[in-house]
């Protein structure tokens, strides 16, 4: 299994944002680049708008559990930046749906085959 580095500087979300390629899907939505620090690096980012603070973990939670289970299954294609962005249905799913969901974004921007 790979293992991966949470991506916690402002300026790379800025740049994934605006540079990265993006998917969104109903559950989450996925924006992804190549990086040459030789690492994957994640970062989950949530709104105010998913609801409180509960809710909001739980969405990140969520999103974490679907991430290993894609990094369990399936290979990610060389050194990338990942950010995945829940949506307001995120608190409500399964981490079961969410991987659905992520590994079908994931496929679209070309971070997994």
């Amino acid at each position: 299994m790979q293992t991966y580095v949470p991506l916690k500087e402002n300026k790379d979300f800025l740049r994934l944002y605006y540079r990265g390629k993006s998917s969104a899907k109903p559950s989450v939505v996925v924006y992804g680049s190549k990086n040459r620090v030789g690492t994957i690096r994640v970062g989950i980012t949530t709104s105010k708008k998913i609801g409180n603070a509960v809710e909001r973990n739980r969405s990140r939670r969520v999103i974490r559990a679907a991430f290993r289970q894609v990094l369990k299954d399936y290979e990610i294609n060389g050194n990338r930046d990942i950010v995945f962005v829940a949506r307001t249905r995120t608190k409500f799913l399964k981490s079961t749906k969410v991987y659905a969901d992520m590994l079908e974004a994931l496929r679209q921007i070309g971070a997994v085959k």
